[in-house]
């Protein structure tokens, strides 16, 4: 896969698996279940997935600084160990 956008490709990937509930108050409940503890609540469906989203990139950065593994959504894997080259002297 090659994307310019790789961060945002995978929010997006894991945003069209978020599933809402309509609560009985009449407010919203989302959450990603590939993702352990992403989870927003609301009062509207746009608001909630606004927070979801939020949320979401929250979990992520997190995850990437405390080493946690994180779902390989379709061919995107953030869990790979980043490859440095050498730079040529000047």
């Amino acid at each position: 896969m090659s994307s310019k956008f790789i961060i945002s490709d995978y929010i997006d990937k894991l945003m069209a698996l978020a599933e809402y509930d309509k609560l009985e108050d009449g407010s919203f409940a989302g959450r990603i279940p590939k993702c352990k503890g992403v989870i927003s609540f609301s009062s509207t469906l746009k608001e909630c997935q606004i927070e979801l989203r939020s949320t979401l990139e929250d979990w992520i950065l997190v995850g990437i600084k405390l080493g946690h593994s994180l779902p390989i959504v379709g061919k995107i894997n953030l869990n790979k160990k980043p490859v440095h080259d050498t730079v040529g002297t000047m």
